[in-house]
């Protein structure tokens, strides 16, 4: 069992920066594919950024590519989301997202445990 909590969401203007933080309980953490999704207003949850268990491997959209960096602590059982030159289009509930398999890290139904959401606001 993982428990996911998001946080470091907020209100910023374009160009600024934000850092995410996903904090997991579980001992088991460290052996879990963690992603990154959004969900803007009205859209379907889309995938932004995956890292591999030991973070040797990272995935990003290609909206995010060069923007975004994912990145863990597995002894700190926390995965960040650091989000450079945000866009107006950023803007969204972002959620982490804990999977075990982690071949199909783009896929959200292939995803075990969910987070409770943090907003990100993005103004022109």
């Amino acid at each position: 069992q993982v428990q996911l909590v998001e946080s470091g969401g907020g209100l910023v203007q374009t160009g600024a920066s934000l850092r995410l933080s996903c904090a997991a309980s579980g001992r088991t953490f460290s052996s879990y594919t963690i992603g990154w999704f959004r969900q803007a207003p009205g859209k379907g949850r889309a995938f932004v950024a995956a890292i591999s268990w030991r973070g040797g491997s990272t995935y990003y959209a290609d909206s995010v590519k060069g923007r975004f960096t994912i990145s863990r602590d597995n002894a700190e059982n926390t995965v960040y989301l650091q989000m450079n030159s945000l866009k107006p289009e950023d803007t969204a509930v972002y959620y982490c997202a804990a999977d075990h398999r982690g071949a199909n890290f783009f896929i959200d139904s292939e995803y075990d445990y969910w987070g409770q959401g943090t907003q990100v606001t993005v103004s022109s």
